[in-house]
């Protein structure tokens, strides 16, 4: 699965990328040119706990796949245009994420000269609108051409949802606010519309007003009308001065900002959310491990994911939540309560579950 960050230039967001990456920041402006993927670890507390308690040789976390497209720049014109070039990266991300310039920085102009994020937003969005709008035009004529010559059903049955999202996205609507049902869904899942990826908006404050940024959250809320949109506030600067500090100098600094929770650790935690992920846990004297499933997935599908054989040959699941096992502490106390137990192939695996697959 993979995030897009998205943006304008100087927004911050080669810095966000660049520290959820753990990729050493170098002095001076970013002015990437080329867009850059990283596999980052998706920290999980959970894991860390069951680490001291195993302490096994290797711990691994569960990932995903970052993308950086390079910031929208002023053009020679004096405007910010999006290129065919940025849509099609665009499109091959799972998810986007927005980063959103909300601080202020004399030596840095925004692209379009002050700060307002709103106004930035609904850049993006007009944009990605447009594209959608486009693609779903076009495709329409080529569908009303094959129900005319062919016999094919499924062009009969793919054209009413099609216009259906026409008229949505027409109205200067994004397509994920659209309700749409699973037949619906699977015509367009081959399509890559921009406004149907799941989206979150990073907006990024300087030190000075991280802490009082709900006011500022709440005023994009009620002028983007996107009750689909997830809002998070971060600093760029601070999160890359934190991702440099051990783990006690964290929680110091963490507290002097008033900041309870990393925003990078949110931030990869909402990706997981948008894109209907989960984790499972398998754990023991050699490795602990958080997998990565789709939410829906039975306990053979999990098994599946571990190793082909495994679901091929899927016995049983032994299955514990994570938080019944920290509560009694051992897989035998487990048992004792009668929180062990074990489930079969059609068992709905939930997150923070920690299986042991039983196999042929």
């Amino acid at each position: 699965m993979q995030i897009g960050l998205v943006g304008l230039q100087y927004s911050g967001k080669t810095t966000l990328f660049n520290t959820l990456a753990g990729i050493e920041m170098q002095p001076g402006v970013s002015m990437k040119e080329e867009a850059t993927i990283e596999v980052v670890k998706v920290p999980d507390e959970r894991l860390e706990k069951l680490f001291k308690i195993f302490n096994p040789k290797k711990q691994v976390n569960a990932t995903i796949e970052i993308f950086d497209t390079p910031g929208l720049r002023m053009q020679d014109d004096g405007k910010v245009k999006i290129t065919s070039v940025f849509l099609n990266n665009v499109k091959n991300n799972d998810a986007l994420f927005y980063v959103i310039r909300q601080f202020n920085d004399d030596t840095v102009a925004h692209p379009m000269n002050n700060i307002n994020p709103v106004r930035d937003i609904q850049f993006l969005e007009s944009e990605f609108l447009l594209s959608d709008l486009a693609f779903l035009e076009n495709r329409i004529e080529k569908l009303k051409k094959e129900v005319m010559k062919s016999k094919d059903d499924s062009f009969k049955k793919e054209l009413p949802v099609i216009e259906k999202c026409y008229a949505h996205v027409e109205s200067e609507n994004p397509l994920r606010t659209l309700k749409l049902d699973e037949n619906e869904l699977k015509f367009l899942s081959g399509y890559q519309l921009l406004t149907l990826k799941p989206l979150t908006i990073a907006v990024n404050f300087d030190e000075n007003t991280i802490a009082d940024s709900q006011k500022i959250i709440n005023d994009i809320k009620s002028n983007i009308g996107d009750a689909a949109a997830n809002i998070i506030p971060f600093s760029a600067k601070i999160e890359n001065e934190l991702s440099n500090l051990d783990e006690e100098d964290r929680k110091i600094f963490m507290a002097d900002y008033g900041i309870e929770e990393s925003a990078l650790t949110k931030i990869l935690r909402t990706s997981y959310e948008i894109l209907g992920l989960q984790s499972f846990f398998t754990v023991g004297e050699d490795e602990n491990r958080a997998w990565t499933i789709k939410n829906g997935y039975t306990a053979q599908d999990a098994a599946g994911v571990i190793h082909t054989d495994f679901y091929n040959k899927f016995i049983r699941a032994e299955v514990v939540s994570y938080d019944d096992f920290i509560n009694y502490g051992s897989f035998a106390k487990c048992k004792e309560a009668g929180v062990w137990r074990l489930e079969g192939k059609d068992y709905l695996v939930k997150d923070g579950d920690i299986l042991n697959i039983r196999h042929s």
